[in-house]
């Protein structure tokens, strides 16, 4: 046998790097470092795959109609306004012009009834609906005392009833619209004077936002003097739209009913319904708003009413999550990729054997391409399938792998059951949002503290003493 006094300076040094704990970790973590690189470029393939379904689904989305809010029912009365302009020796000067008073209802009762559908483009998948909605209102006599309006100003024959709506296109039937018993002929019109307006460094600018829209219909009404007003109002809409259904609380007491054949609904915006019901047929939910709950007023004088903020509705979404689960499960890839190296690593030093680092560099890709193969099974059968798939497939290719470096049959049985642990431990983390931090900080102190145990009788530095 031969001695290390034997050995020149070269074959010792030589020794020294084939056998050294120290430079086998050293070469392990930049082998870990280089991986992240492909690991980044799987994250970013997810989320130009999560954009992709996105753009899609609102492509499918707009060519149908759009998301809807309806705002209204609102009456709308012109009147004059005068203002006095001093010109000095020139004298006064009596400006007019015409301006709106918006009054909303006393009380409104929203009916409605949707009917999803399900749109296809390739794999992809976008929730559009039709829907019947009745809306009730009643109204109050207009009180133009308050806004500091004389009678003789009003133009009763300028009256009008309008209602918002977001996308035109999504109008599938006319619109029945009535004023007492009496039916109304409505207009579409992109100017109905729901404006909403904010206020920056002193000027005030029109915003539209996703519930307040310009767009609408107005209905003129049928009315000579106030001795014509009519304090009830209904409106009956076939209405398409996608993805979501808001409303606008304008009434004093706002009351919204919807039902639809829809077994996941999402109940968005500023308020929860006050009762609501959700079985594998469908749903049933009602809102009940005060005028205390909401940001704006009962009447105003032109457009500086912002009616924003106090928005409600269904959104009808397809769950579309495996996204947002591929990519949280992608970023525990450093944590996969370095647990199962440091396994390898214990196996080399208490089996005595050697691992090459080109094989801990096809295992590590082999890790990698786990992710690219989760994230396009899923497109296909769901996350949890896809992640099953994906999980089996690279256990058994690594493990069929092993057996060209690990001599026991025990030891291949071992190392992949680690993987399995691994994967079905990251599995548990992402179903589990609430827990996820608790559960995985307990899993990686367990894991700790096997690798201590485990390594407790190592000397790390024999190696090093005897080479020397």
């Amino acid at each position: 046998m031969e001695t290390n006094t034997s050995l020149t300076l070269f074959e010792r040094l030589n020794r020294w790097i084939k056998e050294s704990i120290t430079i086998k970790l050293t070469s392990i973590g930049f082998l870990v470092l280089i991986l992240l690189i492909p690991s980044s470029w799987i994250e970013s393939l997810i989320a130009e795959r999560q954009s992709r379904a996105e753009s899609v689904i609102s492509e499918i989305s707009d060519k149908w109609s759009g998301q809807q809010s309806i705002t209204g029912p609102v009456l709308v009365i012109p009147f004059i306004q005068r203002e006095k302009i001093d010109k000095g020796k020139d004298g006064i000067e009596i400006r007019e012009w015409k301006e709106n008073a918006f009054f909303m209802p006393e009380k409104l009762s929203i009916d409605g009834k949707v009917d999803p559908q399900i749109l296809h483009r390739g794999i992809f998948e976008a929730a559009v609906y039709e829907s019947d909605i009745t809306l009730s209102a009643n109204f109050n006599q207009p009180d133009f005392g308050k806004l500091n309006i004389s009678a003789t100003d009003v133009l009763w024959k300028e009256s009008r009833l309008v209602i918002g709506l977001n996308d035109l296109r999504g109008i599938s039937k006319n619109p029945i619209l009535k004023m007492g018993d009496q039916e109304l002929s409505g207009e579409p019109s992109s100017q109905i004077g729901l404006t909403t307006q904010y206020k920056s460094n002193g000027s005030s600018y029109a915003v539209n936002s996703d519930a307040i829209s310009e767009n609408g219909i107005v209905a003129n009404l049928p009315w000579q003097s106030q001795s014509d007003f009519k304090d009830s109002a209904s409106i009956k809409l076939n209405l398409k739209g996608s993805t979501l259904l808001y409303f606008v609380p304008v009434g004093k007491t706002t009351h919204v009913s919807l039902t639809g054949p829809w077994a996941s609904p999402s109940f968005d915006g500023n308020f929860l319904p006050s009762s609501r019901e959700v079985t594998e047929k469908g749903f049933a939910a009602s809102w009940d708003i005060l005028h205390y709950n909401r940001p704006f007023s009962q009447q105003w004088i032109g457009s500086s009413q912002n009616l924003s903020g106090s928005e409600f509705g269904v959104r009808l979404l397809i769950p579309v999550d495996q996204y947002q689960k591929t990519m949280r499960t992608a970023k525990y890839s450093v944590l996969v990729i370095l647990l199962t190296f440091v396994s390898l690593l214990m196996v080399e030093i208490m089996k005595k054997i050697r691992i090459h680092p080109f094989q801990y560099i096809l295992i590590g890709a082999a890790l990698i391409i786990y992710y690219s193969l989760l994230l396009a099974f899923s497109e296909h059968v769901g996350y949890d399938l896809a992640y099953l798939l994906a999980s089996a497939a690279t256990v058994i290719l690594i493990a069929l792998y092993s057996k060209t470096f690990l001599p026991e049959r025990r030891l291949i049985f071992t190392f992949s059951f680690l993987l399995i642990f691994f994967y079905g431990f990251i599995f548990v983390i992402i179903q589990m949002q609430d827990y996820s931090l608790l559960l995985g900080s307990l899993g990686l102190f367990f894991i700790l503290g096997l690798l201590m145990y485990f390594s407790k009788n190592i000397r790390w530095y024999k190696d090093e003493i005897q080479a020397a």
